[in-house]
């Protein structure tokens, strides 16, 4: 008896497919087909209607039209998988999104690289959402809408636009166009060109290759509180190339790409670029070690890090902290005077005029300054000297031949105005003042309009053995009203 009753509801159903596909069934709508078919074979971009959505099989019932039917066929319907057709609505409409659709209706992609992502959104910032094969074959959709730029790690723009694709599988989202060749499908099958490889679920490598690698030395840079401007930068960095296929390390005095097939895992947090020479090795949760063959055959390994924050969030603070204290020294003054060495005035935005100090030159100050240019608060002081001084900093002299003089002084304040101390080449350890010069030569500055000299050297000591060195003209001092002197204490 159940074996009959199971008899009826397979004979019904049958009936009912039968019914279905021999009969003009109420239509849901028009849709426009996204993919090409092959059986029977719909170029993409042809109005379907549409009969029946089937959400458990994932498939369309649409009506063939006459133009594609197969000759003696009396079938004029068949399935299509979900994703590869949109529903538009009316005849009219779905007419309208089909002419919307034309110039890419026939336009296919190739991945030229294996991995290369396709996004959720048109940014190299989005969540990834597939990853290609290479030789994958995918259905471009159309240009992004509002797009974001693509910029390669150096900064420029890469080559290309963004495009919306749908993958054979049925993913929707978008794809940069510099690792894709684009065809267009004349007749017939289209062929995916997918290359015998293996491809690996690989988390660790792919959250590797969302990071940014600098040179190492910006970590120290980082963690010492020790930024160096003028060293930091997006142009020295190692890219993996997850966009490009091509790994690029780009450090000062070295310059090499990579073109590579597949980033293949060959063992702990270890993976090579096949291909080519290169290979990497994660060291620590931060730390990249890169290594590649130069043309000698020797191997050579460079180490990159990622770093806490954006390079152009650590630039932004640091320009922060040197306009800060630009703006501190302005507000103790703007305007210094020494008796000896003229006047010093300081403008908010860090220009800065020097008159009459020519008894510094040229042994602190070099005979081509012009005694104006731009105070860079670029230098730090180490320890031992934040008892006796602020910081340090450098004057970028103007000249005669257009360029820049640089001089470094520490600085520090007092009741009076500005004391600075010339700070020599052998005090310096990279942007670091780390000691003081043997014979130091200290200039006091006074705020403009000070007059009061009752206790000006109440704090140092002389000695007439040190204060007089070999640049200095002993028959231009004048010790009662002198401010400078070494400071030997």
């Amino acid at each position: 008896m159940v074996s009959l009753i199971r008899s009826v509801k397979t004979a019904l159903f049958l009936l009912g497919i039968t019914l279905l596909f021999s009969s003009c069934s109420r239509l849901l709508g028009h849709g426009v087909l996204l993919w090409s078919t092959e059986d029977p074979i719909i170029p993409s971009g042809t109005v379907l209607p549409v009969h029946i959505r089937s959400n458990i099989n994932s498939v369309w019932v649409v009506g063939i039209p006459r133009e594609f039917r197969t000759a003696g066929s009396r079938n004029d319907k068949f399935e299509i998988p979900l994703p590869k057709l949109e529903l538009v609505g009316s005849r009219r409409r779905a007419a309208a999104r089909a002419e919307d659709f034309a110039p890419y209706a026939l336009v296919y992609a190739e991945a030229l690289q294996d991995g290369l992502p396709i996004r959720a959104n048109p940014e190299n910032s989005a969540r990834r959402i597939y990853r290609l094969r290479l030789g994958e074959i995918m259905k471009v959709l159309g240009p992004a809408r509002g797009g974001v730029a693509a910029i390669g790690t150096t900064g420029e723009p890469l080559p290309g636009e963004w495009y919306r694709v749908l993958t054979s599988d049925g993913v929707v989202g978008y794809c940069f166009s510099y690792m894709l060749r684009l065809f267009k499908q004349e007749e017939g099958q289209i062929l995916d060109a997918r290359y015998d490889i293996q491809v690996f679920d690989d988390p660790e490598l792919d959250r590797l290759l969302t990071r940014t690698w600098s040179p190492e030395n910006y970590g120290s840079m980082v963690n010492r509180r020790r930024i160096d401007l003028d060293e930091l930068s997006h142009q020295w960095h190692f890219d993996p190339g997850a966009e490009t296929g091509v790994a690029r390390i780009r450090m000062e005095g070295l310059e090499r790409d990579f073109p590579f097939t597949m980033i293949r895992q060959t063992g702990t947090q270890t993976w090579r670029f096949e291909g080519s020479s290169l290979q990497m090795h994660l060291r620590s949760e931060n730390t990249l070690a890169v290594q590649f063959t130069e043309g000698s055959g020797l191997q050579r390994t460079i180490l990159f890090v990622a770093l806490p924050q954006r390079i152009d969030d650590i630039i932004l603070q640091e320009t922060f902290r040197r306009e800060g204290m630009v703006r501190n020294i302005y507000e103790h003054g703007p305007v210094f005077t020494s008796t000896n060495h003229g006047t010093f005035t300081l403008s908010e935005n860090g220009r800065f005029t020097w008159t009459d100090n020519t008894l510094l030159i040229p042994n602190v100050i070099p005979a081509s300054a012009i005694g104006s240019g731009t105070l860079d608060m670029r230098l730090y002081i180490a320890p031992g000297l934040s008892d006796f001084y602020s910081g340090a900093f450098t004057m970028r002299f103007d000249t005669v031949g257009g360029t820049q003089a640089l001089v470094n002084f520490l600085y520090g304040f007092d009741a009076r105005g500005l004391r600075i101390e010339y700070a020599p080449p052998t005090s310096m350890d990279g942007v670091t003042v780390v000691r003081q010069a043997s014979l130091p030569v200290v200039v006091n500055f006074y705020r403009q309009g000070r007059t009061d000299f009752s206790g000006l050297f109440e704090n140092f000591r002389f000695d007439d053995d040190l204060f007089f060195d070999d640049w200095y003209d002993a028959d231009q001092f004048d010790q009662n009203n002198s401010d400078t002197y070494p400071d030997d204490d």
